[in-house]
């Protein structure tokens, strides 16, 4: 089992930044592929970035490229998503997700079989 619990979420100014984190239980962490997905009010989840078990590969969504950087620190059994020049359409509940079956990066949610309990961003204009 693979417990997830995401930080770093708030209110944040249009053109701001947040760090979220996400804080994994298990020793398998570091052989896993992780991602964060994000979903709208009244809108489907949607993958925001991935990145493979070692941190050395990463991919993101076109709408943030430039502006999100996924890592992780696999010591410290941690990801992250580092979000710049943040916009209102960023507005949503942020989750880390676990994929224990793959270490290379996944971007569908259905490859991801752990889940955390999600964190909300919120950026006005």
């Amino acid at each position: 089992q693979v417990q997830l619990v995401e930080s770093g979420g708030g209110l944040v100014q249009a053109g701001g930044s947040l760090r979220l984190s996400c804080a994994a239980s298990g020793r398998a962490f570091s052989s896993y592929a992780m991602g964060w997905f994000r979903q709208a009010p009244g809108k489907e989840r949607e993958f925001v970035a991935a990145i493979n078990w070692s941190g050395t590969n990463t991919y993101y969504t076109d709408s943030v490229k430039g502006r999100f950087t996924i890592s992780r620190d696999n010591a410290k059994n941690t990801v992250y998503l580092q979000m710049n020049s943040l916009k209102p359409e960023d507005t949503a509940v942020y989750y880390c997700a676990a994929a224990s079956s793959y270490s290379n990066m996944r971007v569908h949610g259905f490859e991801y079989d752990y889940w955390g309990q999600g964190t909300q961003v919120t950026v006005s204009s």
